[in-house]
């Protein structure tokens, strides 16, 4: 449209009609007289406004999913890393009541031997001053720790200590070769000598050629002159093999330790050894053979008629 004096004079007009209905219809409230007028455009645009908005609407969720995207993330994140601290948690809560277990367990087979001794745990495991099986513990001499005193956990004998700092204090393992320490096998008493074999059982030497052993039997320690560096009565491990007896003095077994020394956690060093010899009393109850299931035999008696004789009946 050209802009000229005839426009501008017919915009000033319209624009007066639609102030002049705005006031008409604010002040006529519901009776306002372009009521009807309003339906009917309601009802002709109303189609549109909605195709319009179905056709927005998707675009319109796009720009807020958008806009929502970050908060989403973010909380998201929070998601994951309350459930990574849950599964952490549980998973420390398992270990711990493994470990509260583990300690319950050493304080019986120490309370059952009489030993005095100070927990300690393992801190580090691998070859220490040219030995090839050792830990580290994190005990020392201001925890009373002394070099050759026996080192046990729930299960049995662990090793020895062989040095000694402030705070931490090296082990030998039982199962190094370097190792060595007498035995007596449980209930007859016959004495020998076990050696560590790495990742293989303990090879022990029994005085006795002819002690009668079977597999299954168990050893303790038989300890040391002043109890240094074993204390008597530390369950050490049970017979898996017998070598065939010959014509020497001695006779050797081979013997699976108690310990799993590649799982060590929680240790007890002996600081006070016992009053006595506790012989087997350290050991567990052995556990009982299972018992023969019952069988039930049924014997069938054949009856006068199956097995050929005529009854009665057929007599007559």
């Amino acid at each position: 449209m050209r802009d000229t004096r005839e426009s501008r004079l017919l915009l000033v007009l319209l624009v007066a009609i639609a102030f002049a209905l705005i006031t008409v219809d604010i002040r006529a409230g519901e009776e306002s007289p372009v009521d009807g007028a309003r339906r009917a455009a309601a009802a002709v645009l109303g189609p549109v406004e909605m195709g319009v908005a179905t056709a927005v609407d998707p675009v319109a969720n796009a720009i807020g999913a958008v806009r929502d995207s970050g908060e989403r993330h973010s909380r998201i994140t929070v998601l994951e890393r309350e459930n990574a601290a849950l599964k952490l948690k549980l998973g420390s809560e398992d270990r711990t009541r493994s470990r509260i277990q583990e300690l319950d367990t050493m304080l019986k087979r120490a309370g059952a031997g009489q030993y005095g001794i100070k927990g300690a745990e393992v801190i580090a495991m691998g070859a220490a001053q040219g030995f090839s099986w050792t830990v580290t513990i994190d005990a020392g001499s201001k925890d009373g720790i002394q070099r050759d005193m026996t080192v046990l956990n729930g299960d049995g004998l662990v090793g020895r200590v062989t040095t000694v700092g402030p705070d931490t204090s090296t082990v030998l393992l039982a199962n190094d070769p370097d190792f060595t320490v007498g035995t007596r096998l449980e209930k007859t008493g016959e004495l020998g000598f076990a050696t560590g074999q790495g990742d293989r059982a303990l090879s022990v030497q029994m005085l006795n050629g002819r002690a009668r052993i079977s597999p299954g039997d168990r050893l303790v320690t038989f300890g040391s002159r002043a109890n240094k560096p074993f204390v008597p009565g530390v369950p050490l491990g049970e017979v898996v093999r017998i070598d065939p007896a010959g014509s020497g003095l001695t006779r050797t077994v081979h013997v699976r330790p108690f310990v799993g020394f590649s799982r060590l956690d929680i240790v007890g060093v002996v600081v006070v050894p016992p009053r006595q010899d506790p012989r087997d009393a350290v050991l567990p109850p052995k556990p009982e053979p299972p018992k023969p299931t019952p069988t039930v035999t049924v014997t069938v008696t054949p009856s006068p008629a199956v097995s050929g004789r005529p009854t009665d009946e057929e007599e007559r």
